[in-house]
């Protein structure tokens, strides 16, 4: 089923997201947790694919067994990033095959080293053009893209960004997801930008409850997300008290959520970092 079917009238798209663990311990781990969140009924899960596609035989793994088990749809990320076309298409053939009808379609970082990003000959440059290779070949897949609310780190302005965003929209994107926050301003001034540009799929938040200060420094030092000052405030003063940094955390996105959802957002996406406790307490909280 096709992720779009997650979004409309009457509906709300609830989402997780996972990561390939690297140790038969940590997937053990992993399903324990999405056992407990599939208590929340979620519309459907997604797996990241590693930088280069280093994951991807393991993200299809994983996302084929959440589908087997728990007859979930399921995505699968899928970047530009070492591939030609050919490739990405043998990687779309294969996650159909697996009856992983959906894809989280990005153009990825640049490798590791690399300072800006360069296609491999034969592949492709940028997300748009993964769209619509994949709405192409494969029409009844699901795709979502990725959308920014701080605007994307490369972009040279917001204005250039809503384009591009736009640009994958239009070459056949159902949803759009967005890099995590923590300012819902920003996230309503973005949908708003995009409702503006005619963009009119669901744009969908992405949250990443907080649960170690030294964690989310790291994240959005990488991503570009701002933290508020009174947030930074109350995980300072948590100390080196992991629970108390965790429960810090779960009430600044339980509020998060809650202002979120009174303002009408078609679903939330959870970056649930391969864990279920964070989540679980926000969305009981919130919901």
């Amino acid at each position: 089923m096709s992720l779009a079917a997650a979004y409309g009238p009457g509906k709300f798209g609830l989402s997780f997201e996972l990561f390939p663990p690297k140790t038969a311990e940590g997937e053990r781990a992993l399903f324990g947790h999405v056992d407990r969140l599939m208590a929340f009924q979620p519309s459907y899960l997604t797996c990241t694919y590693g930088a280069g596609g280093s994951t991807q035989d393991k993200t299809l793994e994983i996302a084929a067994r959440v589908r087997r088990e728990h007859k979930l749809p399921v995505a699968t990320h899928l970047t530009c990033v070492g591939r030609t076309v050919e490739q990405l298409r043998e990687y779309v053939r294969k996650a159909n095959e697996l009856e992983v009808q959906n894809v989280v379609a990005l153009r990825g970082d640049p490798p590791a080293g690399d300072t800006t990003f360069k296609p491999v000959d034969g592949g492709l440059r940028y997300a748009n053009e993964l769209v619509a290779m994949i709405r192409r070949d494969f029409p009844s897949m699901g795709i979502a893209v990725g959308g920014y609310p701080e605007v994307h780190q490369e972009a040279p302005s917001a204005e250039v960004d809503l384009v591009n965003l736009k640009r994958k929209v239009d070459a056949g994107a159902d949803a759009i997801i967005t890099q995590l926050f923590y300012i819902n301003e920003d996230f309503f001034r973005f949908r708003d930008a995009c409702v503006a540009a005619g963009i009119s799929v669901p744009i969908v938040p992405g949250l990443l409850p907080v649960t170690n200060f030294a964690q989310i420094k790291r994240i959005t030092a990488l991503c570009g997300a701002k933290l508020p000052a009174s947030f930074v405030a109350e995980l300072e003063a948590a100390g080196d008290d992991a629970d108390a940094q965790f429960q810090v955390g779960v009430e600044f996105a339980t509020a998060q959520t809650k202002e979120l959802l009174a303002a009408g957002i078609p679903g939330i996406h959870f970056y649930v970092l391969n864990k279920s406790e964070a989540t679980s307490q926000v969305l009981t909280a919130a919901l």
